[in-house]
Order: C-alpha cells, then sequence, then structure tokens
C-alpha cells in the first residue's frame, strides 16, 4: 500500500512539474489567435483525431483564439476512386474538372467539416463549420488552365471569421474559396497561411503526417528544428523540396512576409504534439521564425 501511495505521489509531482512548465507559456498565449491547418493520417484516424481535437478544445480552454483550417485529399481521393474518377496530381497540386469540383465540395464541406464540427462539439457548444465560400470568405482566382478549378487565394474577408471567434466558437473552415464563375479547389495549406494574415494570427501551426522539415528526407535524424524567413527561402529557392512540401513551404513563405510571426511544421501523430509545442520550453517539429 506504502509503495502504491509512493508511486502515486511520484506521479502527481512530475504532472504538477509539467503544470508549472506550462504556466508560462498559458500566460504569453493568453488571447493570442493561433491558426491550425489540419490534415493527414491523424485527420483520417479517428482515435488520433479525436487526440488532436481534445488538444485544440484545451488550447481554446486556457484562453487562446483557434481557428482550424482542413484540406482532406486522402478522403477526396478515395472518394474519386469510388467513382471511378481520375486521381491526377501536379507539382503537388490536384488536377481539378467541374466533375471532380463536384466531390472536392462533397468531401471537404458536407463530410469532413461536419465530422470535424461534431467531434469538437462533443466537448461542449464550441465549433461553426463554414467553407470559405461562406460569406466571400476566401476568394480566389483560377493558376492554370491545366489544373482547371485550383485556385489561388487573391483576398482573404475575415469578418466572418471573427464574428464567429467573438462570440467564443472555433471557426472550422474547409478550404474551398468562391471565384469568378464558382467555386474552387484551394490547397489548404495557402488557405491556413492567407487566413493567418488576414487575421494577424500569433502562430501559424501545420499539423502534417512527418515530424518536420529534414535536411535529408531519407535521414530521420536531419530533422530541422528552426529555420529563419531568409534560410526557409533559400531552401524554396533550391528545388530541392518535392510533391506536397513545396505548396506548404512556398505558404509558409508567404505567411511571414505577410507578418506571421511564427509558423510550425507538427506530426499530428505524434502524442499531443501541439500542446508539447505551444506548453512546453523545447517545442517539437520545425520552426520557422521572421529572423
Amino acid at each position: 500500500m506504502q509503495g502504491r501511495e509512493e508511486g502515486e505521489l511520484e506521479l502527481a509531482q512530475k504532472k504538477a512539474e509539467v503544470l508549472t512548465e506550462a504556466l508560462p507559456w498559458i500566460n504569453k498565449m493568453r488571447g493570442k489567435t493561433v491558426v491550425v491547418k489540419y490534415g493527414g493520417s491523424a485527420m483520417e484516424d479517428p482515435k488520433l483525431m479525436v487526440q488532436v481535437l481534445g488538444d485544440i478544445e484545451l488550447l481554446k480552454l486556457m484562453g487562446m483564439r483557434v481557428v482550424l483550417v482542413h484540406g482532406g485529399g486522402k478522403a477526396i481521393s478515395a472518394m474519386l476512386t469510388r467513382l471511378n474518377m481520375p486521381v491526377q496530381f501536379k507539382n503537388g497540386l490536384r488536377v481539378t474538372d467541374d466533375d471532380t469540383m463536384e466531390a472536392v465540395q462533397e468531401v471537404l464541406i458536407g463530410k469532413v467539416n461536419q465530422q470535424l464540427v461534431w467531434a469538437l462539439n462533443e466537448y461542449g457548444h464550441n465549433a461553426v463549420g463554414i467553407s470559405g465560400a461562406d460569406g466571400k470568405t476566401l476568394k480566389a482566382v483560377p493558376v492554370s488552365p491545366e489544373l482547371g478549378r485550383v485556385g489561388h487565394i487573391r483576398e482573404v474577408s475575415p469578418e466572418l471569421i471573427e464574428t464567429i471567434l467573438d462570440d467564443d466558437y472555433i471557426p472550422v473552415i474547409a478550404s474551398v474559396a468562391c471565384g469568378p464563375d464558382g467555386f474552387f479547389n484551394v490547397n489548404a495549406d495557402e488557405a491556413a497561411s492567407a487566413v493567418a494574415e488576414a487575421l494577424h494570427a500569433d502562430k501559424l501551426i501545420y499539423l502534417t503526417d512527418v515530424d518536420g522539415l529534414f535536411a535529408d528526407v531519407n535521414d530521420k535524424g536531419s530533422l530541422i528544428r528552426s529555420l529563419t524567413k531568409a534560410e526557409t527561402k533559400d531552401i524554396l529557392a533550391s528545388g530541392e523540396l518535392a510533391g506536397g512540401m513545396v505548396p506548404k513551404v512556398r505558404s509558409i513563405v508567404e505567411a511571414m512576409d505577410r507578418g506571421v510571426s511564427e509558423v510550425v511544421i507538427l506530426n499530428g501523430k505524434s502524442p499531443h504534439s501541439l500542446l508539447l509545442e505551444i506548453f512546453t520550453d523545447a517545442g517539437v517539429g520545425t520552426l520557422f521564425t521572421q529572423e
């Protein structure tokens, strides 16, 4: 009995140490705006999704203004496969004809967005789901004829997002934008970057399937812990990046060019990576800073 009590006391002391370390970070981040881009396996796995959304709810309870921007690439590809429609990418962006755009809307707005809203609302009446087309929040123009209805965000009208935040809800935003002749599929990384800039966010966080940016993608020990904006631009210009990391890093540079102070790439599959990044001294993932 005594041993068990001593073990419980030791565990309680460790928990107290964690809270003590987190306290200055909680004070620092209270009232701050944090934009979280959510995607990848952490969103596809139900258990991981519950954990991540629980962490996001905790950020809100700690006094942060949290905005969740999501994609749903794997779910879209699965839907297209079921419909016997082609799945094509160019330069990390999905080729989107009119029929594919309809599938994108159905998956992102009708399925993924509502799943995330429902899961967040299991913790209380906390989340409101919208797409970038609601209130003309995200306005886009076509990227190129060969990509079809893939848009580049030219303007963000943050009024609807700010209203939701002021009413003490978490906005959950699907990466669909409005354009000159209808809806456009926009890269969720770019959408999160543009939203963070429009809200003058204090922190932009990308939850992905990787631990961060690696100097050598084949060497898991080469994780880059931090980069300045200038160093990030050099990496982007080097041509060494490939696939979906290209638009992601490009959106990071754009966010910092627009005044976002800090951007982080985190592995959403790692337990509580979001909390470790914000509430601990060490942090995790790759941190991008202005200087």
